[in-house]
């Protein structure tokens, strides 16, 4: 069960009373199937952003996870044979100053160019600062009480912000350089005083390193400008002892999307610091190698998390304002995977243009995605060919539909990885109707970092769950365990005599070793994004089923400010939409003894604000040799 995300223990919080029409499903068809006819030869054209189509056909697939992946198809930084052997050289430890200038002094510590940054922060927390207090997801801290040595425990939110000094570019959204240099100056000054010397603890993990070591060469006259001149000195001497420990650290990453943090400071270090050829050449060859390790050949991170994605697209965006700061063309290697990595991240934006909440992720507020994709430069659709990455979008009039269709991410990729196979959301007309609660990420800040673990449990998804197991086994700190392996999808466009629907169908192997079930899910969406119809099924894994009966319940958890009004019959509710809409919710009598209740959960908004919303929860009992159950969205006005 979810901790606090899922409330199945927890009173039914009733809406007000709502008209409430007739609606029934047809429960005249054969017990395992929705009766449409066979796809017409036509492939339906999606439109996936304003004045933009692409045709989707039938296609069905297993993915499994890890599978499939390769690097990239682009060309590697072009390299002769000196600068390889300049590279072998650093990367054994031969210092850059030998390699660059063997007979001459080493240069003092110095930066080469000022930095023109690429992504922008977050203004409020930027104003926080000039204010006083650090503002992390909805939390304020004081920053003359704060203790910046890598000894104190911090929630890893703040641990970012704090020790990756991801905070600099919030600072510098909140006003011109010299308003806001003296605050920047003082909390470095503060951090150097506590954390400078290399150790052990949060301040000295790779990724942590690697975000505050590129952070400081993108803002450097943030903390340079205001600074005297001991300060001056003593801060670029940071900035070289930095870059020079990430050298022989970098590898020691926990994952490799905080691997590539380091690799994208090393390459930043090489460019903007005096003698820097040589790490700038050990940087490329390993930030490329990377790369290939964390990105599918669809583009999406193997993490599959969303915000795993920004960050990577992030880091480079900043990457590439270093190089432009020497006048330089970022690689193409490293321009094309950039170019891979934005229309995954397009897949997951609703038709509220919000992100969706999966694998950790909150609705991430527009203006932050579009502010994001819009430093990238890259102009592109939503992903149309999914993989690995999973997540399958349909759009019809307005209307979103996400589905995740893979495997949740193997152990070793998983940052805060969540039991959602075959969750979906659904967002009509810009109006969350369905969402999963999200936010996991998010824990340490207003959401308290004990549930965090239930916010990844498959109860705190739109999905079926089992006996209140999850499909696949959530670990502490963000790590997953044995569970679903394999999905099998199929898309397809079909003609029927209400219009043209897509309909997605996938399922999973992750109840099968523990109750020797499949769970296999049928959703189909109408064109006019008015009717959304599901079929849950359950299937034995082996020839022959087992006997006896086990409890199950199908979740679908309700958008922000969406009244729900259980019906008499205990076997539908109606909703009551913010835009004034109205839709029902209601089951077939082929569900058996099923019933629907209302029940209370959370969702995380894009602050990383835990906000209160109700749940439809259909539950019962159903044979351990399988089942089916179909239940019906539809819009009533």
């Amino acid at each position: 069960m979810v901790d606090a995300a899922s409330s199945s223990m927890t009173p039914a919080r009733h809406a007000p009373d709502v008209d409430e029409p007739e609606l029934a499903l047809d429960e005249e068809r054969p017990a395992k199937a929705i009766p449409l006819k066979k796809p017409s030869a036509a492939e339906d054209e999606e439109p996936l952003v304003a004045g933009e189509s692409a045709a989707h056909s039938s296609r069905r697939e297993t993915l499994e996870p890890g599978r499939s992946l390769v690097i990239s198809d682009f060309a590697p930084p072009s390299h002769g044979l000196s600068d390889r052997l300049v590279r072998f050289a650093y990367g054994i430890g031969v210092p850059p100053s030998t390699l660059a200038k063997p007979f001459a002094k080493p240069s003092r510590p110095r930066l080469l160019a000022a930095v023109e940054p690429g992504c922008m922060g977050d203004r409020s927390a930027g104003m926080a600062l000039r204010a006083g207090h650090f503002l992390v997801y909805g939390v304020k801290a004081p920053i003359a009480q704060m203790d910046f040595s890598s000894s104190v425990h911090l929630t890893p939110p703040f641990e970012r912000v704090i020790h990756g000094f991801t905070w600099l570019a919030d600072l510098a959204a909140a006003g011109p350089r010299e308003q806001v240099a003296p605050t920047a100056s003082r909390i470095m000054q503060a951090w150097l005083d506590a954390s400078e010397k290399p150790g052990k603890g949060p301040a000295w993990k790779v990724e942590h390193v690697g975000h505050r070591l590129l952070g400081w060469l993108v803002h450097a006259p943030l903390i340079l400008s205001t600074a005297t001149d001991k300060e001056r000195g003593a801060r670029l001497e940071a900035i070289t002892k930095t870059a020079r420990w990430l050298d022989r650290n970098v590898k020691d990453a926990g994952d490799r999307l905080g691997e590539m943090a380091g690799w994208c400071a090393i390459v930043a270090a090489g460019l903007l610091l005096p003698e820097g050829r040589p790490r700038q050449i050990f940087g490329e060859a390993g930030l490329l190698r990377c790369l290939g390790e964390l990105v599918a050949d669809d583009g999406g991170a193997l993490s599959r998390s969303p915000l795993a994605q920004m960050d990577a697209i992030a880091l480079l965006v900043d990457l590439r304002a270093c190089y432009a700061a020497r006048e330089k063309d970022m690689p193409e290697a490293f321009e094309g995977m950039l170019q891979l990595l934005v229309p995954p991240l397009l897949n997951l934006v609703h038709s509220d243009g919000a992100l969706g909440s999966w694998q950790g992720a909150g609705a991430v507020r527009h203006d932050r995605l579009a502010a994001l994709v819009d430093a990238s430069g890259v102009r592109a659709r939503p992903l149309k060919d999914v993989r690995q990455w999973g997540y399958q979008r349909v759009l019809a009039n307005k209307s979103t539909l996400l589905f995740d269709a893979a495997p949740p991410p193997l152990q070793r990729h998983a940052r805060f990885g969540c039991a959602s196979t075959l969750a979906f959301e659904f967002c009509p007309q810009g109006q969350r109707l369905i969402v999963n609660c999200g936010g996991s990420a998010f824990a340490g800040g207003q959401v308290p970092a004990r549930i965090e673990q239930g916010l990844r449990a498959s109860a705190a998804h739109s999905t079926l769950v089992l006996d209140d197991a999850n499909s696949t086994a959530v670990h502490i700190n963000g790590r997953l365990g044995a569970g679903v392996n394999e999905v099998e999808v199929d898309r397809k466009t079909l003609k029927t005599p209400q219009g043209i629907v897509t309909r997605l169908e996938a399922s999973h192997d992750g109840y099968a070793a523990r109750y020797g079930l499949l769970h296999r899910r049928v959703l189909m969406l109408r064109e006019d994004g008015s009717e959304l119809r599901g079929e849950d099924l359950l299937l034995p894994a082996g020839k022959r089923g087992k006997r006896g009966k086990i409890g199950y319940a199908i979740r679908f958890h309700m958008g922000r400010g969406v009244e729900l009004r259980l019906a008499e019959d205990k076997r539908g509710a109606g909703m009551a939409l913010p835009d004034g809409s109205y839709w029902q919710f209601r089951i077939s009598g082929e569900s058996g003894d099923a019933k629907v209740a209302i029940e209370e959960s959370m969702w995380v908004d894009g602050n990383g604000r835990p906000q209160p919303i109700q749940q439809i929860v259909i539950q019962g009992m159903t044979s351990r040799s399988g089942g089916n159950f179909s239940w019906l969205f539809k819009k009533m006005g």
